[in-house]
């Protein structure tokens, strides 16, 4: 009796007791011992209690020969897959075993909202050495994934995927042959996710340089696209470009190559496809044939046979493919840039390879951007001609025939998906946002400009989405399904993210049924974190006791887009040292620069301004600063307005206003406490070829400046200039 009782306790302990996990093949290496959750049992006659221990930890991976530090969840990345039944309930014990604070959001997961995992709106951020217990029951089927939604750590690793079955199958849609295989998708990069995101903000080409995309006027020379070169240029933009970032790689399922067991010639597979990337968008195409297309971000839809399509950043699709014969066919996963892929190997024998994607036709997509926007940064008016999908702006960047692409006016539901009753509540949203400066907003404002959009239970919240940006933003609703309103009636598909194209009006709705706080954001990871988003809230929800002092935690979530990004540049050549520092956020902007020559007669200057940008485009910059300048002997002189002028010897406070010109050229207009006037206009970093750069300035005062860069990395570059004070200089020239 008393052995039968043991073992029984031993039994409901071992329920919840990890055991031990296989190590990430690639090398992660935790530093902690890998663990695994217990896995559920496979009868799913019944709803079940299931259990999983998550343990997160710092790791180092190496991917490309280069060791670096990542987040492992029991010592893999991506995590172990999450397996679940709808009717179950899970248990999930996070284990933070890092020494900063982590969160887990579960995406496209209807639960409730104190376990939704945004740090300091709904769920309190997991402390380092600390454990978090979510406990809430599975409603739903499908394929979703888990991710950090705390900092950048997303980007370092820390996600999975999470797999619903159903309970009861339907068997017209699912025969029992049919065999599945999850494939989580994912973007590598070695640097720091910090170091990319502040890039971004200090407006470094490194990335283009490192895809071929630069669009320089050698190239476009070259490619008898002058013209279009100057025309984009003329209208202030940058070069065209589809991502942010360079990726060194592209994982399925932390994999460049991954090769799954037990598929053979003849058998029919449900791919469940996760696009757990952090700004990455995906073609998928496969080598053995048609694709069909049987599900999105977890909901049914009517079969489409395609030839290929993209997804999304955080998106889901269940896909089944045949295995036409002997072989291991290539199911094909490409960036949208076309700069990296990741491969996934169905089948058994010689390895037969999906059809490369070919290289971008740049300048034709800087073409089509210079059709689709003004001088002032706006768009056309064309949005009332697009939505959907069905008119993609960046097909004239494509190259290949392409067969039947999946657009979302060919996805059906199953089943009605119209919405209960009630009163209609319409808010309309314009995605903008300023590339040169890599500000991302909704309505030109971020999420900490804003306050929390009200909404009711009860009613139905129509969303119509107009994107004036010339990019692609995955847009994201937690906790909620939407319609989205394609032409296909009562049968609208039901999604989580929607992706929305440059010039492109979608329209989206659903109903108001939960409370408490909701993010709505877009899905690219740096976008999300410049401010592309917006909080709904529910009227009459109770305060959420957990989180401490509401105001508090609010102004935790709003620290995200108000981050200050740090920035510098020195130059040490033969006549001297010049460089600056900068301070810059959404809106503000600090910066010193100097100038130091090698002896007394050619001086020493230093210029600080502080200053607020303003306009949708922050073409507009108003400044406040101080000016100093001290150079032995020198000839006292008058500037074009019959001042004299300061060269040899100045200590003023001054104020101004810059403005960005046409061609991307600077103008500087200010005044000091002693009268002077000064215009100066200003252009840095033209692009001669891909990596050689051209400068100049010149002013009122009479003092010029021409000079070159060529960079070596994204920290190093030699370079050399004239300056009218310091004269003829070679050196080089370290950036931050």
């Amino acid at each position: 009796m008393y052995m039968k009782l043991f073992l029984i306790c031993l039994m409901a302990w071992g329920l919840t007791l990890p055991g031990r996990a296989q190590m990430h093949h690639m090398g992660a290496t935790p530093s902690t011992a890998a663990r695994e959750p217990f896995h559920p049992a496979t009868d799913v006659s019944k709803p079940g209690h299931v259990v999983y221990h998550l343990y997160i930890t710092d790791t180092t991976v190496n991917y490309t020969g280069k060791k670096v530090k990542a987040i492992a969840i029991n010592g893999t990345i991506p995590g172990p897959v999450l397996y679940f039944t709808e009717g179950d309930t899970a248990e999930i014990h996070i284990h933070n075993e890092m020494m900063m604070e982590t969160s887990v959001h579960w995406h496209g997961l209807i639960i409730p909202n104190k376990y939704d995992g945004v740090s300091h709106l709904t769920t309190p951020p997991i402390g380092p050495m600390q454990t978090y217990v979510a406990t809430f029951p599975i409603v739903q089927n499908g394929t979703y994934w888990y991710h950090s939604h705390t900092m950048l750590q997303e980007q370092s690793g820390e996600y999975g995927a999470f797999i619903i079955r159903k309970r009861e199958v339907d068997r017209t849609r699912e025969p029992d042959s049919l065999k599945e295989h999850t494939i989580l998708l994912s973007d590598w990069t070695n640097e720091k996710p910090y170091e990319v995101e502040r890039s971004q903000h200090n407006a470094t080409d490194w990335y283009a340089i490192r895809k071929g995309s630069v669009q320089d006027y050698a190239a476009a020379i070259r490619d008898k696209h002058f013209g279009t070169k100057l025309t984009n240029e003329r209208k202030r933009m940058l070069a065209m470009d589809v991502s942010d970032v360079y990726y060194d790689r592209m994982l399925a399922n932390g994999r460049p190559q991954d090769e799954p067991s037990g598929f053979k010639a003849g058998d029919k597979v449900r791919l469940r496809i996760i696009n757990g990337s952090s700004s990455t968008y995906y073609w998928l195409t496969y080598a053995g044939g048609k694709i069909s297309v049987v599900a999105n971000d977890g909901k049914d839809v009517e079969p489409v046979p395609v030839d290929r399509l993209i997804i999304g950043t955080s998106e889901t699709y269940d896909l089944i493919v045949a295995i036409p014969d002997n072989g291991r066919y290539e199911f094909l996963a490409t960036s949208e840039d076309r700069t990296q892929s990741a491969s996934v190997w169905l089948g058994e024998g010689e390895k037969v390879k999906a059809t490369p994607l070919p290289r971008l036709s740049y300048f034709d997509g800087m073409k089509m951007m210079n059709d689709m926007m003004k001088g002032n940064g706006d768009m056309n008016s064309m949005e009332m001609q697009m939505s959907n999908q069905q008119m993609d702006m960046n097909a004239v960047m494509y190259r290949e025939s392409t067969g039947v692409t999946l657009n979302y006016g060919m996805l059906r539901s199953p089943v009605k998906t119209t919405l209960p009753d009630g009163p209609v509540k319409e808010l309309r949203f314009n995605l903008t946002g300023n590339m040169n400066r890599y500000v991302w907003t909704i309505d030109n404002k971020a999420v900490s400009e804003t306050d929390r959009i009200l909404i009711r239970k009860g009613e139905n919240v129509r969303i119509v989405l107009y994107n004036g940006t010339m990019m692609r933003h995955p847009m994201h609703l937690h906790g909620h399904f939407f319609r989205l309103l394609n032409g296909q009636g009562d049968h609208a598909p039901l999604k989580n993210t929607v992706d929305i194209m440059p010039m492109e009006t979608d329209t989206l709705e659903f109903a108001a049924t939960e409370s408490g706080d909701w993010f709505f954001h877009c899905h690219i990871l740096y976008h999300m974190m410049s401010g592309m988003g917006r909080i709904f809230h529910y009227a009459d929800s109770p305060p959420d006791t957990a989180l401490g002092d509401p105001k508090k935690a609010l102004r935790k979530v709003y620290a995200d887009d108000r981050t200050i990004y740090p920035a510098g540049r020195v130059s040490l050549e033969s006549n001297g040292s010049d460089g600056e520092l900068i301070a810059g956020g959404r809106r503000w902007r600090l910066q010193t620069e100097w100038r130091i020559g090698t002896d007394q007669t050619k001086g020493y200057e230093s210029e600080t301004h502080f200053g607020r940008y303003l306009g949708k485009m922050q073409f507009w910059m108003p400044y406040i600063g101080w000016d100093f300048r001290y150079r032995k002997g020198g000839v006292m002189e008058k500037n074009i307005f019959g001042q004299e002028d300061t060269k040899n010897k100045r200590s003023v406070i001054c104020a101004g206003v810059q403005y960005t010109l046409p061609f991307l050229v600077t103008a500087d207009a200010r005044v000091d406490m002693k009268g002077n006037l000064r215009l100066q206009l200003v252009r840095e970093d033209v692009p001669v070829t891909s990596r050689l750069r051209f400068n100049f300035m010149v002013n009122t005062d009479r003092e010029y400046m021409v000079g070159f860069r060529y960079i070596f990395t994204k920290y190093f570059g030699l370079s050399t200039h004239y300056d009218s004070d310091m004269g003829f200089g070679a050196g080089v020239t370290f950036s931050y």
